[in-house]
């Protein structure tokens, strides 16, 4: 019976549709002339994204060749290697490197005077002022060195210029003995009294005799022929002692200055502090000749 019913809806449904002239509520829908245009500026549908790509892996380095057998690797010294030692030159040699060679003093002709047999005439009467001015001296021997050119060949060893001692004692020639005595009495003694209130007891020697040239070499010194004599301090009848420096007090620079003033004249060379660092501490008096006798007083 349920058969025969599903049959007959079956044959029905099937007349309908192939049922001539059709009926309305049969009839196929009519389309639109055109299709609806999409709306403007539509952003097109994104696409999909997809997941990034993994990143390529880091290409791995060659293995290094392996080495050589038996090829060590070489180490790096922990010290440096000293350098060859050279060779010393010997002791002399290095000497004379390390010294330069001094200039020879000039020649000088009283280099080449030496004593004779008996006193001379001019020396004779020289001692006898010496006397007359109360210095205290002897003779001595003959000084003379060829090889540095010093030559004195009748000096005197002088104790006292004439009532100032003299300390501590020194070899000059006599004309020298008697410039300082005569420059002591005249000069020196008067300036002590005006300027200091005492008289001069006596005076402090630092050089008269020495063999040897100048400081810069070019000539001897006249200290070499026993012509000049260093003072570098004068002491007093009251006991003041008045040394020769760059910087002394008021008064004793005041008499100092008087002395090295006047010493300009009866010696012919005056050095002192100021002349330069040899002359710092004392005077440097001395009677060497100059032309048409002239004077340097520094």
């Amino acid at each position: 019976m349920r058969e025969i019913r599903f049959a007959t809806i079956a044959a029905l449904a099937f007349a309908a549709l192939i049922w001539p002239g059709g009926q309305p509520w049969a009839k196929t829908p009519k389309l639109p002339p055109t299709a609806p245009l999409p709306a403007p500026n539509e952003a097109a549908p994104a696409k999909p994204q997809t997941p990034d790509a993994p990143p390529a892996e880091a290409p791995v380095p060659a293995p290094r060749p392996a080495e050589a057998p038996g090829t060590d690797k070489a180490e790096p010294p922990t010290v440096a290697p000293a350098p060859p030692e050279k060779p010393e030159p010997p002791p002399d040699a290095q000497d004379k490197a390390e010294e330069p060679e001094k200039p020879k003093p000039k020649p000088d002709p009283r280099s080449d005077e030496t004593a004779a047999d008996t006193l001379p005439s001019g020396e004779i009467a020289c001692r006898m002022r010496l006397q007359a001015l109360g210095v205290a001296f002897e003779n001595r021997k003959a000084e003379h060195d060829a090889a540095i050119g010093c030559s004195m060949p009748y000096p005197v060893a002088v104790k006292k210029l004439g009532t100032a001692g003299l300390s501590p004692d020194a070899e000059m020639n006599c004309a020298m003995a008697e410039a300082a005595a005569r420059f002591l009495a005249d000069v020196v003694e008067p300036a002590a009294r005006v300027e200091l209130g005492s008289g001069l007891k006596s005076v402090e020697q630092a050089s008269a005799f020495v063999c040897r040239p100048r400081h810069n070499g070019q000539k001897l010194s006249e200290h070499a022929f026993g012509n000049a004599l260093d003072i570098s301090a004068f002491v007093l009848d009251d006991g003041t002692r008045i040394e020769i420096g760059p910087a002394p007090p008021e008064k004793q620079a005041k008499f100092l200055a008087k002395v090295r003033q006047a010493a300009c004249g009866p010696f012919k060379t005056v050095l002192g502090p100021g002349s330069d660092a040899d002359h710092a501490r004392h005077f440097h008096l001395d009677l060497e000749s100059r032309r048409n006798g002239g004077t340097f007083c520094q």
